[in-house]
């Protein structure tokens, strides 16, 4: 028990750079001498200096003989930063334990490897089911190809985000914007699609949360066709733009939003709408692992139709808007159960007058 108690310590100190080290890991290391912690570390924002290292330095000799708890396998490659399965040799631990082998190929079982080679004690496995999950949008990222994604939707009892005429301000109290606001603080972006970028001119950031680093404000827009005065367009040089569009969006179009400062991906169309699996793809090839879907409902029906959608977080308020009122989600072409998307219930918590409820796919 002792071990899985310094191992969920170590869990808990990687969390806090989610959303602030992409694309790099977020990873926590413990050291414990004896019954002792002497170091913890966790990635700092933009990803360096890692784990390991800040926990180390913390302990200084103490980490002479003492054990490290780690998350992610110690990564075994000059890159940036020398690498922490050296770090750890040189400190002269006794032994590590680790939750979770990096598939990274730069890696992928050569930090145990050094480290054993190196005469430590590895053992490996320890809460890997939670540093998985932790983990998924770094896997993904390596795995995949593509950033995992959160789609957020906010509804009434019936399922709906807006009024006939559009009015959605707001349906969930205060107490449930504020989960939103420390959600997108564990993301590297927020997305939107262009409907909600025109409809409701948002900023997409982080506040009243302390964030040390804003996420990346993403929107997909096939023609490009977003208003050039919005406070996204305002902000694009103090808080990242980044705009996913068609491959024969008006190159005017394109230059403006260049020169006002936002990063451009073009991506094939398909179907007469962009393909949400090459927007993801660009957007993992850039560095993102961690994205914050909020909407709106067409951009939500596409990733949850391709399979796409890692976790679902929807906020119920109590309130009902009738078939007139805009729906959640665009439509999909299911017509039989078998093929809609399922997903596993993880989580449900009153919020105020609201019900948060999380779901993650099968």
């Amino acid at each position: 028990m002792t071990d899985e108690r310094y191992m969920r310590m170590a869990l808990s100190l990687a969390r806090r750079g989610l959303g602030s080290v992409w694309p790099n890991p977020a990873v926590g290391c413990v050291l414990v001498a004896g019954r002792r912690i002497v170091g913890r570390g966790w990635t700092q924002p933009g990803g360096r200096p890692h784990a390991e290292v800040v926990a180390l330095a913390q302990a200084g000799a103490a980490a002479r003989e003492a054990t490290a708890y780690v998350t992610l396998e110690p990564c075994s490659h000059h890159g940036k930063t020398p690498p922490c399965a050296e770090a750890l040799i040189a400190a002269g631990v006794a032994r590590v334990v680790v939750a979770l082998g990096d598939p990274d190929p730069r890696v992928n079982g050569r930090g145990i490897a050094m480290l054993r080679d190196a005469g430590i004690t590895v053992e490996t496995g320890l809460c890997e089911a939670e540093a998985r999950a932790d983990q998924i949008g770094f896997l993904n990222r390596v795995m995949l190809g593509r950033p995992m994604v959160t789609l957020k939707l906010a509804a009434s009892l019936d399922g709906r985000i807006a009024t006939a005429t559009g009015e959605s301000q707001w349906i969930t109290g205060p107490e449930a914007r504020r989960m939103v606001h420390a959600m997108r603080m564990t993301h590297d972006a927020v997305m939107v699609g262009a409907g909600t970028a025109r409809a409701d001119d948002p900023s997409l950031t982080v506040r009243d949360m302390g964030a040390r680093r804003q996420p990346v404000r993403v929107v997909l827009s096939r023609h490009l066709d977003l208003p050039e005065d919005s406070v996204l367009a305002r902000t694009a040089r103090e808080v990242p733009v980044w705009l996913v569009h068609g491959e024969r969006a008006e190159a005017s179009r394109v230059a403006s939003w260049e020169a006002l400062g936002a990063r451009l991906f073009p991506v094939p169309v398909i179907g007469g709408q962009l393909d949400v699996a090459a927007a993801l793809a660009a957007l993992g090839q850039a560095g993102l692992t961690r994205v914050f879907c909020e909407g709106g409902g067409g951009l939500g029906a596409s990733l949850l139709g391709a399979g796409l959608v890692d976790d679902f977080v929807g906020f119920t308020a109590g309130i009902a808007l009738g078939a007139e009122g805009r729906p959640s989600l665009a439509a999909m072409g299911i017509d039989a159960l078998a093929d809609a998307p399922s997903l596993r219930l993880v989580e449900t918590r009153v919020l105020g007058g609201d019900v948060m409820h999380h779901w993650r796919r099968l």
